[in-house]
C-alpha cells in the first residue's frame, strides 16, 4: 500500500506524559520563583513625631501591636550629660518614658514605664512585646549590670501601664535548669496558639524557656540542637567547623504561624529553628566569620499568610537580611553601618506591622528608631 501523502504521528505512552507535564510544571515553578518580587523597602526620615519635650537613649526594643501601633522600648539612663537640659524650664530635653506608644504615622500616644509598687522594673531594658490580648512584656538584659548578672525577671503589663505579673525575682537565677528565674533574658513572645510565652533567656543563661502566658508557669526549655542546657560548657564563639552543642548569647526569637520556633543566636552567627516542642528542625549561619557584635539579633517575618519572608538584623554589618522562610536562602538585604537615615550603628531590633513595612531599633550610640516603607 502506498504511503505517499500521509501525515505520520507520533505516539506518545502516557509515562512520557506524565514526564512532559511534569517538566512543565517545573518550568513554571522555577519561571514564577524568579518573577517573585522580593521586598523594597525606602525609610522615613520624619518617623517618629517624637514630642519635643523629650529625647532618646539606647532604643532597646520595638514591637507592633494589632492595630498597627509602634511600641518602644529605650533607656533613658543612657543619655548623656550634653544631651538633656540641666534645669527644669529647659523647652528640651530630658528623657522620654521608658516605654511609648505611636501610631503608624509616628503620632505619640502614650508613655509610662519605670520603678512602681509590687515589681522590680529592668534596671537594663531589653525587649517589648504586646501580646494578642494588647499586654506588653518588657525584658531585662545587657547593659551594665550584665557582669552582676542579677536580672532574673520579666514583666507584664496592660497597655496603659497597669502592673500584671511578674516571672523571676532579681538577684535569685540559679541557672540555666532554674525553672522560676531568668538570668539576663533577651527577647520574648506569646504565641497566641498556644497562649505560651517564648523566651529567649539569653546574655547568661543558655536555653529557650517557655512559660504559660496567664499564669507565668513553666512548662519546658531546650538548648542548641534541642539539647539539655549546660552551663559548664565553653561559650566562647566559634566562627567555623560543627555549630556548637549549646548556646552562646540566645538574642532573639520568633514564633511562625505554622508553629516553627526561630531562635536568633548573636554571639555564635547562627539561626536555629524548632518545634513547639523544642525539636531541632535546621540552621543557617550568618556571615559566620564576623567578629564585630555578632550577626544573628533579631527575626521578624513578612505578614502575608505564609509569611514568606524573613528578615534578620545583623547588627555587626550594619544590615537587615531578607530570606525565603521556606529554604533559609537569603535574598535580599538593605542597609549598612553609618549615623544617615536608612543607616546603622548598633541594629538591634527588627519588626514588621500589617502592611509589611519595617521598623528598627539602634542601641550603643545608634539611640533611635526608624520605619522603612515596603514599596
Amino acid at each position: 500500500m502506498s504511503t505517499r501523502g500521509r501525515v505520520w504521528k507520533p505516539v506518545v505512552s502516557g509515562v512520557a506524559c506524565v514526564l512532559v507535564l511534569a517538566g512543565l510544571a517545573t518550568t513554571l515553578e522555577r519561571a514564577a520563583s524568579a518573577q517573585r518580587q522580593v521586598p523594597t523597602f525606602q525609610v522615613d526620615p520624619f518617623w517618629p513625631k517624637m514630642p519635643p519635650q523629650w529625647t532618646l537613649g539606647q532604643v532597646t526594643g520595638v514591637a507592633i501591636d494589632a492595630r498597627d501601633h509602634v511600641w518602644v522600648l529605650h533607656r533613658g539612663w543612657s543619655i548623656q550629660d550634653d544631651e538633656k537640659a540641666q534645669n527644669p524650664e529647659a523647652a528640651c530635653c530630658t528623657a522620654a518614658p521608658p516605654v511609648m506608644e505611636f501610631d503608624e504615622n509616628g503620632t505619640y500616644i502614650q508613655g509610662w514605664g519605670g520603678p512602681g509598687p509590687g515589681y522590680e522594673w529592668p534596671a537594663d531594658e531589653h525587649a517589648i512585646h504586646v501580646d494578642h490580648r494588647q499586654n506588653v512584656w518588657i525584658t531585662s538584659a545587657g547593659g551594665p549590670r550584665l557582669r552582676e548578672r542579677t536580672e532574673n525577671q520579666i514583666l507584664k503589663f496592660t497597655r496603659d501601664g497597669r502592673f500584671l505579673l511578674q516571672v523571676g525575682k532579681r538577684g535569685a537565677s540559679r541557672g540555666s535548669l532554674d525553672t522560676a528565674n531568668f538570668n539576663n533574658p533577651a527577647d520574648i513572645q506569646v504565641f497566641q496558639k498556644t497562649n505560651e510565652v517564648f523566651v529567649a533567656d539569653g546574655y547568661v543563661n543558655r536555653r529557650v524557656m517557655v512559660l504559660d502566658a496567664d499564669t507565668g508557669a513553666f512548662k519546658r526549655m531546650w538548648g542548641a540542637y534541642g539539647n539539655v542546657p549546660d552551663d559548664t560548657a565553653p561559650n566562647g564563639p566559634v566562627y567555623d567547623g560543627p555549630g556548637p552543642q549549646q548556646f552562646n548569647l540566645v538574642h532573639g526569637i520568633r514564633v511562625s504561624d505554622d508553629g516553627h520556633v526561630y531562635v536568633a543566636e548573636r554571639r555564635n552567627n547562627r539561626l536555629q529553628v524548632f518545634s513547639l516542642a523544642g525539636t531541632f528542625e535546621k540552621e543557617i549561619f550568618i556571615e559566620r566569620k564576623t567578629k564585630l557584635l555578632g550577626t544573628a539579633f533579631s527575626v521578624a517575618f513578612s505578614p502575608d499568610p505564609a509569611q514568606e519572608f524573613l528578615y534578620l538584623a545583623d547588627a555587626g554589618n550594619g544590615a537587615v537580611r531578607i530570606y525565603d522562610r521556606a529554604s533559609l536562602t537569603e535574598v535580599g538585604r538593605f542597609g549598612r553601618i553609618g549615623r544617615y537615615a536608612g543607616q546603622f550603628v548598633f541594629l538591634h531590633v527588627v519588626a514588621t506591622d500589617s502592611k509589611g513595612n519595617i521598623y528598627t531599633a539602634e542601641v550603643g550610640n545608634g539611640r533611635r528608631v526608624q520605619k522603612f516603607v515596603r514599596r
